[in-house]
Formats: structure tokens, C-alpha cells, sequence
């Protein structure tokens, strides 16, 4: 054998071992870059030489290069941090809507007992003007308390919109980033070569579209990888790149949904098919959290605002001449606040662009409104029919409407059945918080006075006493007198009969009825006829032959029953009470209890999103950490592998060494 073999095995040698150290060298330096996969040079046996004297090698050669890689590892890695991403934002956005929703002096709890608490002292002083002007400024302060939470929580909705924007902005820029580095990467390898810098480039490309939206990714025989959202719609396919868009939402132009364009084709996309990623957790916290505050404040306004109204109407203010019956209310909602119907960008229109079906809600017992917006849709089991679903869904079946038919509260109107695919969104309360107002600015209107006085006769030899007297309804006459007399015990011993009449100022009979009073409960009782508008409250025990006279109040300056029955209505339920089939309502909350409820629903939402943001982030730097320590740069082994290489590469040259001198001696001895 010459020494060519031998120079030749040498030069290889110092060459695979300078490029061992050149990769090494290159990890060292990468080892701080974000998304750096560890690089490897791979060394195959050179083909060896076959001679007489047997079979010689030839050495080493450079095979390439090879980046670290773990597939697997590396779809763990993006999928959890899309999950830690839309948990976190979703975290971060509750967070924001707890403090909509705040206890102590600032909240609206407590502006509520302030404002029932005025009603209290005006009860104690009914012609102190200064007690009216108090009750005002109260109720202008809870108006205000409702002003502020509505418009916190449309601020909230803007800053969705606008995250949404920019995520959107920001997946389409790096769409088209990966489109691009998927072109390089098809192109070098059609040169024989993985590029392995452009594979970490789209990797870590594809790790920060991972943060907005969850992806899934095909790779293809040219190199480029497919990219994949919202189950299977493209978003990149070899070097084509397609766009998101912020668009609408289907009912409500307030709200904003995400669609994606294909061409001319914009497709909405769900936020369940979304998977994960900033874009479904905006989308999920939009759709779910921020809805349930609004119509958790939007309810609790309009419940309370009915009852005081109500009840304020039943009443006689100070306005000349002195003893009017009441003529404004308490508290209004503007007119953009109120009941509203949304109609589906997707509905029919006429030629006029006007939609074929006209729908309407009214709001006609506010007591009964619940927390819920509604899906109006055609029956699917009756073509033609009309049909509402509840949202968020509680779990109840949908329910059949016919135009005119009151639901929670609500009368739905409409002037035709419905066109094939036809839907419309029902909100009773969803924005009425932000629009709540306080109407009566003139104290002498606050309807402190009850329209009638009750007394017992002299002649009376029971101890009963009317401990109060409410007014539920309009009166039939307001200058009518009512006359109870009480005939005796019931069948049932713990109870009384009595009898009623109602007689005009002329003496003249108009009315008439009888009745049973238990102890501790109203007269009437509830499912007896009315006593012109009023049902009155007992103390003590009447006995036979007993009378109770309700007579037209004659100085309403200082009569409180209207105010103590205002100031009685913060004890009972009136929010969200359910309509029974015999037409009585169960149920409910009182105004603080409905707040709490809402308080604490939004702490529990905001609690439960934490943890599961808390957990979430764990599990994805568990993931990350396991990707690291699979495709990331050890200096610690970098170090000794660069002494390996270093020892090798002058071993190597040892070699060439020996072959030069060798080479020299046949020089000489042929000379």
C-alpha cells in the first residue's frame, strides 16, 4: 500500500473532526437562542479500497448534519401552550370583571341598602324635605353604581374586540412567515439538504402561532408542513398562506367572532373548534363570562327599578294640589338600553334590505326576568312554529311561542312564522345596567303617602290593629271606603272569617267579598278578590263583630305608608321569580341576595379560571422542559465533546504527520 491512503485517511479525519468542532462550537454558541435545536455532525466509513493483500478503509467522510428533533415532544409542547395561553387570558379578563362586581362602600350592594335606607328615614319623616332630597340623591347614586358597572363591562367588551384584532394581526403575520419558510425549506431541500436553521426558524414560528391559536400541522414530502385551526380549516399549505379575520358576531354587532378567508369565501369559525390559543379564550370569555355579567346586572337593575316604580306609582307625593296621586317614576333605562332583538346577519331581507320577519320583545313583569338572553329560532318538530332557547342553556327544553305569549316576564311579538333558517337574539336585560337613570329630580314627587288610612272601630272588642297597609294596585275608586268585618272562627280555629265592602264617597255600595285571615298573613289573602288595590297586615286577634275601616288618607304631608311599603320591598323576593301554572310565582332572590349571587358567580368563574390557568402553565413548561431536554444544547456535554473532537483532530493530524515523513523517506531512498 502507498502512502496515499494514508495521507488521504489523515486529511479526512482532520476534516470530520474540524467539522465535529465547528457543529459543537455552533451549539455553544446557540445554547441562550430561543428555539435552537441541538445540532449533530453525522461520520460514515468512507468505501475502502479492495487490494491483493486484503480489504483496506479509506476512512471517514461528513455525512451532514442533523438537528435534534422529537415530534411528539414537540406537538405536546405547542398543544399545551395554546391550552396555557387561552387559560391565562380568560384568567387575566375575569379578573377585570370581579372588579365590576365589588363588595364594601363602592359597590352597588351597598348603594342598594343606602338607598332603601333612605326610604327607611323618609318612612320616620314623611314631610321633611330634607328626607326627600335624601332618598333622591341615593337613588342617583344607585343609578350611577349601574352606570358604571354597564360601562366597565362594554369597556371590557371593546378591549376583547381589540385583542382580538391584534391576535388576529398577529397570526397572519406569522401564517405568512411559515408560508415563506416553508418556500426556503422546499427549496433547499430539493438541493439535497435539510436546513436545519430554517427548521428551527419555522418550529419556533409555529410555537408562537401555537400562543393564539391551537394548531395542527401535515408535513409534506417537499419539507413544508401544512398548518391547520378550528378543526381542519387551512391556514397555511406549502407556501399559501390564508387570512383571519375579525368579524361580527352573528347577532349582536357589539360582540366581534373570527372567521377565516379563503379567497372570496370568509367562513365564520366556532370558539369550541378553536381548541385553544388567545383568540378562544377571548372568544370564550365574551361568549360566556362577560354575557353572564351583563345579564346578572341588567336583571338585577330592571327588577329593581319595576318594583320601586311600582310601587312609587301607588303612592300619593306632595306635588299641589297636596295628596296627587303619583305621576312619574323612580328610575328609567334609555331607550338603546331597553329590551332589544338582534336579527342574524344571516336572516332573509326583502328587496328594501329590510328583514322579512319582524320581531319584538316587551318587558311586562320584571320580577320574573331571568339572567339569560334568548335564542328565537323555528321549531325543528314544526316547521313554521317559533320556538325559544334559553342561553347560556340551563338545561331546560326549548320553548314553543306563539306571537302575543309571555316568557319570563317578556311578551314576544312577531308578524309571521319564521323563513327557513331564520334566528334572532332576544336580550330583556343584557345592556339595561348601563343605561339605568334616576327620573325624578323635585323631592315634593317622591310618593311617600298612602292613598288610604286604616282604622279600627270603637267599638271593637278583639285586639287586632293594622300594623301595615301596602298598596299592590291601583285603586278602583280612590275615594272609596272599605269596611272589613270580621264574623267569627273559620272551620279551622287558628283562622277568621271575614266579610268586605267597598262603598264610593256617596255611600253607595261598589264592591263587595268575604274571606279567611290567618295570623301573620295579609288580608286578602293571596287568591282573593282585591280590596281596592290594598292588602293590609294585622296585629293581635279580632273577634266576632269586629271592624277595620280603610278610609282615603286626608293628609298625605304626613302619612308614610307608601314609604314603608317601598322600603319593604329591599326584604322581598323580586328578582327572578318563576311563574307557576296556576299563575302564582315561586322562587327568587331579594336585590342583596341577587347581588351576592352574581358576586359570588363571578368569584367562583374567577377562581375556577386561575387554578385551571395555574395548572395549565405547569403543564406546559412540563412540556417545554421535556422538549429541551430532548432537542436543547447541555453545555456541560457540548464542553467534553469539544475536548473529544479537539483530541481527535490531533490524533488526525498525527496521521498526516507519519504519512508526510514516510512519504519523505521513499522520496529519499529513490533519489
Amino acid at each position: 500500500m502507498g502512502t496515499t491512503s494514508l495521507l488521504s485517511i489523515g486529511v479526512r479525519a482532520m476534516a470530520a473532526s474540524y467539522a465535529s468542532m465547528q457543529t459543537t462550537g455552533n451549539n455553544i454558541a446557540n445554547a441562550g437562542v430561543e428555539g435552537y435545536s441541538r445540532q449533530t455532525t453525522l461520520l460514515a466509513t468512507a468505501q475502502g479500497q479492495g487490494t491483493s493483500q486484503g480489504y483496506f478503509g479509506a476512512g471517514v467522510k461528513i455525512a451532514g448534519v442533523q438537528r435534534s428533533q422529537d415530534a411528539f415532544l414537540t406537538r405536546e409542547a405547542a398543544s399545551a401552550k395554546a391550552l396555557a395561553s387561552m387559560d391565562a387570558v380568560r384568567s387575566e379578563r375575569l379578573t377585570q370583571l370581579q372588579s365590576v362586581f365589588q363588595s364594601g362602600e363602592t359597590g352597588i350592594g351597598n348603594s342598594i341598602s343606602q338607598f332603601f335606607s333612605s326610604l327607611s328615614d323618609l318612612a320616620s319623616h314623611p314631610s321633611d324635605s330634607a328626607s326627600r332630597s335624601v332618598v333622591l340623591a341615593r337613588a342617583q347614586d344607585l343609578a350611577l353604581r349601574f352606570n358604571e358597572a354597564g360601562t366597565q363591562l362594554t369597556t371590557l367588551q371593546t378591549q376583547v374586540n381589540q385583542d382580538l384584532q391584534s391576535s388576529v394581526s398577529a397570526v397572519n403575520s406569522l401564517a405568512s412567515s411559515i408560508a415563506k419558510v416553508n418556500k426556503e425549506i422546499s427549496a433547499a431541500r430539493g438541493l439535497g439538504h435539510d436546513a436545519n436553521d430554517l427548521l428551527d426558524q419555522r418550529e419556533q414560528l409555529l410555537s408562537q402561532l401555537s400562543e393564539h391559536v391551537q394548531v395542527s400541522t401535515i408535513a409534506a414530502d417537499d419539507g413544508s408542513v401544512g398548518v391547520f385551526i378550528g378543526g381542519g380549516q387551512r391556514l397555511v399549505l406549502g407556501a399559501v398562506a390564508e387570512k383571519l379575520e375579525v368579524v361580527h358576531s352573528t347577532f349582536d354587532g357589539s360582540r366581534s367572532a373570527v372567521a377565516i378567508s379563503e379567497g372570496s369565501t370568509v367562513r365564520p369559525l366556532s370558539t369550541d373548534s378553536l381548541g385553544g390559543g388567545r383568540i378562544a379564550g377571548l372568544l370564550k370569555f365574551q361568549d360566556e363570562d362577560l354575557v353572564a355579567g351583563q345579564v346578572q346586572l341588567g336583571q338585577l337593575s330592571q327588577a329593581l327599578a319595576a318594583a320601586v316604580n311600582d310601587q312609587q306609582m301607588l303612592g300619593l307625593n306632595l306635588q299641589p294640589p297636596v295628596g296627587s296621586v303619583a305621576s312619574k317614576a323612580m328610575f328609567g333605562f334609555t331607550a338603546a338600553t331597553q329590551a332589544q332583538v338582534m336579527p342574524a346577519t344571516t336572516n332573509l331581507k326583502n328587496a328594501s334590505g329590510q328583514y322579512t320577519s319582524n320581531v319584538s320583545i316587551e318587558v311586562v313583569d320584571a320580577s320574573q326576568l331571568k339572567a339569560a338572553e334568548y335564542e328565537l329560532r323555528e321549531d325543528p318538530n314544526n316547521a313554521g312554529q317559533w320556538q325559544l332557547k334559553r342561553s347560556p342553556d340551563d338545561g331546560s327544553a326549548p320553548i314553543a311561542v306563539v306571537d302575543g305569549q309571555q316568557v319570563d316576564g317578556f311578551v314576544v311579538h312577531f308578524n309571521s312564522g319564521p323563513s327557513a333558517g331564520e334566528r334572532f337574539l332576544l336580550q330583556p336585560v343584557t345592556r339595561a345596567a348601563g343605561g339605568m337613570q334616576r327620573l325624578l329630580s323635585d323631592p315634593l314627587d317622591v310618593a311617600a303617602a298612602s292613598p288610604f288610612v286604616p282604622s279600627t272601630d270603637s267599638a271593637n272588642t278583639g285586639t287586632a290593629a293594622v300594623s301595615s297597609l301596602t298598596m299592590t294596585s291601583t285603586p278602583v275608586d280612590p275615594t272609596a271606603t272599605a269596611t272589613l268585618t270580621f264574623t267569627g272562627p273559620s272551620s279551622d280555629p287558628s283562622k277568621m272569617d271575614y266579610t268586605w265592602e267597598l262603598r264610593d264617597s256617596g255611600g253607595i255600595l261598589i264592591g263587595s267579598g268575604s274571606g279567611t285571615w290567618t295570623p301573620g298573613e295579609a288580608a286578602p289573602a293571596s287568591g282573593e278578590p282585591d280590596i281596592n288595590g290594598f292588602k293590609i297586615q294585622l296585629g293581635g286577634v279580632p273577634a266576632a263583630g269586629d271592624k277595620i275601616v280603610i278610609a282615603p288618607t286626608t293628609d298625605a304631608s304626613n302619612n308614610n305608608g307608601n314609604a314603608l311599603a317601598m322600603n319593604a320591598l329591599d326584604s322581598l323576593n323580586l328578582v327572578g321569580l318563576t311563574e307557576l301554572p296556576s299563575g302564582q310565582t315561586s322562587g327568587g332572590l331579594s336585590f342583596t341576595e341577587s347581588f351576592i349571587a352574581s358576586l359570588s358567580d363571578i368569584g367562583v368563574r374567577t377562581q375556577g379560571a386561575n387554578s385551571t390557568a395555574a395548572i395549565s402553565a405547569a403543564r406546559s413548561t412540563a412540556a417545554d422542559n421535556a422538549k429541551t431536554s430532548k432537542t436543547g444544547v447541555n453545555l456541560d456535554e457540548e464542553a467534553a465533546r469539544l475536548i473529544q473532537f479537539q483530541q481527535s483532530y490531533q490524533a488526525a493530524a498525527k496521521v498526516l504527520q507519519i504519512a508526510q515523513a514516510v512519504f519523505k523517506d521513499l522520496l529519499d531512498i529513490a533519489g
